[in-house]
């Protein structure tokens, strides 16, 4: 019984492991975003504004070569 808990274990830690994989590209995408360099201190005010930017880079993102090949 506790060798299939420890298989399964295993296999939801790789599962995990390669998800994680994919976040970490997608933030390193949108960290070197030009776009959004600008925007990396801003005003409180300018918060609204930083949404919609954030938005639109995630769109465009979305829109670049697949990651997973």
């Amino acid at each position: 019984m506790d060798l299939l808990l420890i298989k399964d274990e295993m296999r939801q830690t790789k599962k995990i492991a390669s998800l994680r994989i994919h976040v970490e590209r997608v933030i390193r995408r949108i960290r070197e975003f030009g776009m959004l360099k600008m925007h990396s201190v801003i005003n409180i005010n300018q918060i609204g504004m930083l949404d919609m930017s954030i938005t639109t880079t995630g769109a465009l993102i979305n829109l670049q070569n697949a990651l997973i090949k």
